[in-house]
């Protein structure tokens, strides 16, 4: 898909939220089986490393509904147990250019930021198996925002101190490349980088083009050449609606993108057409439909058929899978998804 090229059939992924598969779990899908292996969906394995401040992790509060803890970027936040939602962010340990630079100077890449031990038990399975294995990096606007300094704070410093931002996402960012280069160097090959930035909401954007391009456009560039360097793929996760960043994603060579949030505005079909030949798309089919059956499937046969020409196209939701698709539903999706998608 990534050289874009027809295959046996396009590949089927999805991402369930945890409530999700715990109602998949109350209607008949075993717990000791992940939801990958039950509903066959295409396998693929994930590298991850830990470039944060590892500050210490504290649980505050407890509760049968919810938790409240300290995370690794020093983040106060409140995790719902059983709902299918982001956490709500409380507080922050990060709030300045000082407490940053304090922040800074626990980030020195090592080797016990690695997982080894998850390495060394399951690559040699993903390769045997044929995964497609996938290694994250975790930086830029949306992680720093929500996961470390605050929403309101760094939109206002990409304005006042876009030095300050800039400091912040060249240095996630350099740390995680150089932990991936010290697994790479290990002699564990992944297939593609992927990392999360979401720059838009429903209808807009976060910022504007100029300001993307003044100051977070080259660290994204930095972590496509670096994927290049090294003959692997790239792909961004950028939720809501990012329309006019695409020509810029596509000039620094950005191979893939995920998940083209159809309810926030973005249209799958346009972006195929116009960018089809140089950017795999992967998603864009409206999470909002996944419980109506007839609306789902009229909307699969209307999309994928068009997303699917000439390969470059994984399909999956328009973001999480949401906890309103009962078992049935998604396992007929997905027989849908591999009907639609093969190639004769």
């Amino acid at each position: 898909m990534f050289l874009h090229q027809e295959a046996d059939r396009i590949p089927v992924t999805d991402h369930p939220w945890g409530a999700t598969v715990e109602r998949w779990q109350r209607e008949g899908m075993p717990k000791d089986v992940s939801y990958v292996d039950f509903f066959d969906l295409d396998r693929t394995g994930w590298i991850a490393t830990d470039n944060s401040p590892r500050y210490p992790v504290k649980v505050l509060e407890e509760t049968d509904e919810y938790s409240i803890y300290t995370s690794v970027w020093g983040v106060t936040m409140k995790q719902w147990k059983h709902a299918a939602s982001t956490p709500e962010f409380l507080d922050f340990t990060i709030r300045d250019p000082d407490s940053w630079r304090k922040a800074k100077e626990r980030m020195t890449p090592s080797r016990e930021r690695i997982d080894w031990p998850n390495l060394k038990k399951n690559y040699p399975r993903w390769k045997k198996e044929g995964f497609w294995i996938q290694a994250g990096l975790w930086f830029g606007f949306d992680v720093t925002h929500s996961w470390a300094v605050g929403t309101e704070r760094i939109l206002v410093a990409l304005l006042e101190d876009p030095e300050w931002c800039m400091d912040m996402f060249r240095t996630e960012l350099e740390v995680g490349l150089a932990l991936l280069e010290m697994v790479w160097d290990a002699g564990y090959r992944f297939d593609q980088i992927v990392w999360p930035d979401d720059m838009g909401y429903k209808q807009h954007q976060f910022f504007s083009v100029e300001l993307y391009r003044a100051i977070l456009k080259p660290f994204h560039q930095r972590a496509v050449e670096w994927a290049h360097a090294h003959g692997i793929f790239a792909e961004l996760h950028s939720c809501g609606d990012i329309r006019p960043f695409v020509p810029e994603l596509v000039e620094i060579g950005m191979d893939g993108l995920n998940p083209l949030e159809v309810k926030a505005g973005v249209d799958p079909i346009a972006l195929k057409r116009e960018y089809g030949d140089r950017l795999l798309l992967h998603g864009g089919i409206n999470a909002v439909l996944w419980d109506q059956p007839e609306a789902i499937r009229a909307e699969m046969e209307r999309v994928i058929p068009i997303l699917k020409q000439g390969g470059g196209y994984v399909f999956s939701s328009d973001h999480s899978v949401p906890s309103s698709v009962s078992l049935n539903d998604f396992r007929q999706i997905i027989e849908w998804a591999k009907e639609l998608g093969r190639y004769s």
